[in-house]
C-alpha cells in the first residue's frame, strides 16, 4: 500500500485567531499587520472578506487600505498563535507520532500506520478537520496524497475548511494543469526560468526531458522534476525529531532608508549581535556569510562570501558582511531592508584548522562575545552595548525584538526549508 500523507494548513491562521477572540470584527475585512510606525507595515495575514478586496499577504498596509478603506488592522499576537499551534499538534498526535511542522500553521502527518486504505485516510482527515473546528474554533484545509509534495499541493487547492485528495490514479488529471509556481520550492526566479523555456504548468514540467531540466536548473531542477512526477519519497519526521541547523540569520526593515555606507555598517553590527549570539547558543560556527539587500523599490538581491576559518564572533560576521556589501552595492537606490545569514556550520567544539600566520585576535573576540552573553543573560540585553551603536539613534534597536525576522534553516528528510 502507498503511504498516506496529510498536509494540514490552518486557514488564514493569524487573522482567524484574531477574529475568534474579537467577535465584533468577524464580519468585517481584517488584516494582521506589522508595525507601521517602525516601517514594518506589511500584511501578515488577512481574512477572506479582506481577500475579496484583492488584499495579499506581504503587501504594504497603505496599498491594502487603498483597496479597502474600511480595513481593520490588528497587531500580531505571536504567543497566542503559538498556543493554537501547539493545541493543533496535540490533536494530530492522537492519530500519529509522525508529525512534521512546516511553519506555525502547517503540518504533515503520516497516517499510514493508522488506517487500512486511502478511503480510510480520507475519513480520518474529515475527523481531524471537524475536531480542529469544534475544539479550536478555526478551520483547516487538508490535502491527502501518497507523498508530501502532493499533500501540500492538495491543501492549497481548495480553501477554506476543505479536504482535497490526490491519489496515484488521479494526480495527473488533478494537478497537471496547475501553474508550475504552485509546486513547492518553485519560487519567482525559478518560475521565470521555466517560463522562458515554455514550461508553464506542472504537467509541462513533468513531461519535459529530465536532462533538459537539469541543464537549466542543475540538481534543483532534477528534484522539481521528480516532484512533478510524484516521485517524492521524503519521510515525515517524528514530532521529536532533532533537525540539523543549516543556517542562522536575521533581517530587518530599517527605521529609515539607508543612504550611506556608515549607516549600513551600523545595521550589520546590530544584526550580527543576534546572529552571533544564536550561533553560540546552538554551539555552532559558520564559514559562509550571506547578506540580503532590499532597496526602496523593494528590489531584492543576495550576495555571499567565505571567511578563512569558521567563527561565531559578532565582529567578524559584521565585518565580512560589510565587506561583501561594499563590493556589491553601487547606491543607485537607497536601502529599505538588510539581512545577514551564516551557513556552512560546524559544531563549535570541533577541531578547526587554523593558519600559523593567524594571530590570536579571533580567539580573543570569541571569548569576549561569550563573556558579553553571560552579562546579558544576567542583567539584560542593554546592560552592555557596542560604543559604535551609541553614535547613532539606532542604539535603541533590539536585534532580538519581535519585529526583526530571526531565521533558523533546517535540513529535514532531504529538503531544506
Amino acid at each position: 500500500m502507498d503511504r498516506i500523507i496529510l498536509h494540514c494548513d490552518m486557514n488564514n491562521f493569524y487573522a482567524s485567531v484574531e477574529c475568534l477572540y474579537n467577535p465584533e470584527i468577524r464580519d468585517k475585512p481584517v488584516a494582521v499587520c506589522g508595525s507601521q510606525e517602525e516601517r514594518r507595515g506589511i500584511v501578515l495575514a488577512k481574512n477572506y472578506i479582506a481577500k475579496n478586496y484583492g488584499i495579499k499577504t506581504g503587501e504594504p498596509v497603505y496599498t491594502a487600505r487603498q483597496k479597502c478603506p474600511n480595513l481593520i488592522t490588528v497587531k500580531p499576537n505571536f504567543n497566542l498563535y503559538m498556543k493554537f499551534s501547539k493545541n493543533a499538534r496535540k490533536i494530530y498526535s492522537d492519530y500519529t507520532d509522525l508529525i512534521e511542522c512546516f511553519g506555525i500553521d502547517e503540518c504533515w502527518l503520516d497516517i499510514t500506520g493508522s488506517v487500512k486504505s486511502f478511503s480510510d485516510g480520507e475519513k480520518l482527515a474529515h475527523e481531524i478537520k471537524e475536531r480542529i473546528k469544534n475544539e479550536l474554533g478555526i478551520t483547516v484545509s487538508i490535502g491527502i496524497s501518497f507523498n508530501k509534495i502532493f499533500a501540500k499541493l492538495g491543501s492549497d487547492l481548495k480553501k477554506p475548511d476543505a479536504i482535497t485528495s490526490i491519489s496515484r490514479e488521479n494526480f495527473k488529471n488533478k494537478i497537471y494543469n496547475i501553474p508550475v509556481e504552485e509546486l513547492l520550492y518553485v519560487g519567482r526566479s525559478t518560475k521565470t526560468r521555466f517560463n522562458r523555456v515554455c514550461i508553464y504548468t506542472i504537467g509541462d514540467l513533468a513531461n519535459s526531458d529530465l536532462q533538459f531540466i537539469k541543464d537549466i536548473l542543475g540538481k534543483n531542477g532534477q528534484t522539481l522534476w521528480f516532484f512533478a512526477n510524484g516521485y517524492d519519497n521524503s519521510p515525515v519526521c517524528k514530532i521529536d525529531y532533532e533537525a540539523c541547523v543549516k543556517g542562522i540569520g536575521n533581517s530587518m526593515t530599517t527605521p529609515k532608508d539607508l543612504c550611506t555606507n556608515d549607516s549600513v555598517k551600523l545595521i550589520f553590527y546590530v544584526l550580527s549581535e543576534s546572529v552571533g549570539e544564536r550561533l553560540r547558543k546552538h554551539n555552532l560556527k559558520g564559514k559562509t556569510i550571506q547578506i540580503s539587500i532590499k532597496d526602496t523599490d523593494l528590489n531584492y538581491i543576495e550576495r555571499q562570501g567565505k571567511l578563512s576559518i569558521e567563527t561565531y564572533s559578532n565582529s567578524e560576521i559584521a565585518e565580512k558582511a560589510y565587506d561583501i556589501f561594499k563590493k556589491s552595492w553601487n547606491w543607485v537606490k537607497d536601502i529599505h531592508a538588510l539581512g545577514i545569514r551564516v551557513t556552512d556550520l560546524v559544531p563549535s567544539d570541533e577541531y578547526i584548522q587554523t593558519s600559523f600566520l593567524d594571530d590570536t585576535k579571533s580567539q580573543k573576540r570569541e571569548k569576549l562575545d561569550c563573556s558579553i552573553d553571560s552579562i546579558r543573560s544576567r542583567f539584560g540585553h542593554y546592560s552592555i552595548q557596542r560604543a559604535l551603536l551609541l553614535t547613532d539613534n539606532l542604539q535603541s534597536l533590539n536585534p532580538t525584538a519581535k519585529d526583526s525576522i530571526n531565521s533558523i534553516s533546517f535540513f529535514k528528510g532531504g529538503n531544506e526549508k
